[in-house]
């Protein structure tokens, strides 16, 4: 059974969100042990800009994996 590009879609979304999640609890953690001090909403930012990047791959790369199959 194939995989819709909608449903493609909502699981690389919900995977990109969980991942957003544990990568700025991440920052917040580690950035301070290496003398990196920001704000939390600069955190934030910069998490949401590697969320965007890794929702388009993950898409990109489900779509690519369903056409070969």
């Amino acid at each position: 059974m194939r995989q819709s590009r909608r449903m493609s879609l909502v699981e690389a979304a919900a995977n990109v969100a969980i991942g957003y999640g544990i990568a700025v609890a991440t920052q917040v953690m580690v950035f301070p042990v290496f003398g990196i001090h920001i704000a939390l909403a600069d955190d934030l930012a910069i998490g949401g800009i590697f969320a965007a990047v890794s929702l388009l791959r993950g898409f990109v790369l489900r779509r690519v994996f369903e056409r070969i199959r």
